[in-house]
């Protein structure tokens, strides 16, 4: 299912259940009832101002679905997720062998998903003109494991080639930075939904192992969709969009619904991060060997040389 990314934004707003829809009231003088969106409709809630309350039957409702409720910090960025336990009919099953995958498996696979970054990382350059061959020859030279830790080296290049020589990535960051966080934490719930609805445990990476990040799968399977956010943020730049506001907000998050290449077609991102998630675990349990990764290349409303003269 693709539904709908719910952010709440100001302080003064009260979340409740109601016959099957989220209802938003205002907390000041008469509480007038806001708006209200079917919970079937809902594929996250992102609470990103401080004073919002909410009641536990909301939390509840909206975990039998599998919906993400995202707490944001300063500056956007995600600092907490509620996810359901129950996400799958043979989740124990697919847990299991995700804790018992071999090392040899889980960096073959880690490298399946640095490539396919370097490659989507290569076509968000392409697209905006500047050279690309940069990545996509790191793309090709990918060992399991990625012991060369080619993904770093792409990073170093990428930034600088597609922000301009000064820019450098900082989640404290204004401007571009803060665009860059609320995007990720946009793919992050997205595919924390994914994770779970896959039978998998979002806190048993690949490759990301910081014992205090209870998201380490998360982290590494939205590796790939992450420079649909950077062009994303770049064609902003472009037009003058340069902060965080309501209509960046609504652009940013519309891209789960951008189309991208597949070897079935063109789906939309969320269907894409779905389908990954669930290609994982049948590799997990023997189903299948490879990974359902996106194909090189950006939806047509990304693409288009738009760089300023």
């Amino acid at each position: 299912m693709i539904g709908h990314i719910v952010e709440i934004a100001d302080d003064r707003r009260h979340l409740s259940v109601r016959r099957g829809f989220m209802v938003v009231h205002d907390t000041e003088g008469e509480r007038r009832l806001l708006g209200q969106v079917p919970l079937d409709d809902i594929a996250a809630v992102i609470a990103n101002a401080y004073g919002i309350t909410y009641t536990g039957n909301l939390l509840v409702a909206l975990a039998e679905r599998g919906v993400p409720f995202v707490l944001c910090a300063a500056n956007h960025n995600a600092v907490g997720m509620l996810l359901t336990l129950n996400g799958h009919h043979v989740q124990a099953h697919r847990m299991e062998a995700q804790i018992a995958a071999s090392q040899p498996t889980r960096k073959r696979l880690w490298a399946a998903i640095v490539k396919c970054k370097l490659e989507q990382q290569a076509a968000a350059l392409e697209a905006t003109g500047v050279p690309h061959m940069p990545l996509a020859a790191l793309a090709k030279k990918v060992r399991s494991g990625d012991p060369e830790n080619m993904e770093a080296q792409g990073a170093r290049r990428y930034w600088t080639l597609l922000f301009g020589k000064d820019f450098r990535r900082d989640q404290q960051g204004e401007g571009i930075n803060a665009l860059l966080n609320y995007g990720y934490a946009i793919v992050r719930s997205a595919t924390a939904r994914a994770v779970v609805a896959a039978g998998l445990h979002p806190s048993v990476g690949l490759h990301h192992s910081n014992d205090g990040n209870p998201m380490r799968l998360v982290d590494d399977l939205m590796e790939p969709f992450r420079p649909m956010i950077d062009l994303k943020v770049w064609r902003l730049q472009c037009s003058g969009h340069h902060q965080v506001t309501s209509e960046t907000k609504r652009m940013l998050a519309h891209i789960l619904y951008d189309d991208m290449q597949t070897s079935a077609g063109t789906t939309p991102m969320m269907v894409c991060m779905q389908k990954l998630a669930t290609s994982l675990a049948q590799v997990y349990v023997g189903q299948r060997e490879k990974l359902n990764l996106p194909l090189p290349g950006l939806p047509l409303s990304l693409t288009g040389n738009l760089r300023p003269s």
